[in-house]
């Protein structure tokens, strides 16, 4: 009954098995950095609602990540993970 009471306190959520969403996550968690945690915050109720500001003004602005990261590059700069067709049939 115990692990039942535990359980229901978490929420699951699909997370794709490959990195993309951790660096669109990493690159929004730098921005709110550089724009809006770069200096002193006094107390958590100020910080709340800087955070709560910065989020609405790049919802506002419909702010999207710009991900330019082709298969083509993946196969250039990781070409070590991507044998060619030939290295494959060897």
């Amino acid at each position: 009954m115990k692990a039942r009471e535990y359980l229901d306190r978490f929420e699951f959520y699909y997370t794709p098995t490959h990195g993309s969403w951790l660096n669109m996550a990493e690159l929004v968690w730098s921005t709110l950095q550089t724009q809006c945690l770069n200096r002193r915050i006094p107390d958590a109720a100020t910080l709340q609602s800087e955070v709560a500001a910065w989020e609405a003004e790049r919802n506002e602005l419909d702010v999207t990540v710009n991900w330019q990261f082709t298969n083509e590059d993946a196969r250039t700069k990781l070409h070590r993970l991507y044998p060619t067709v030939e290295e494959a049939e060897d």
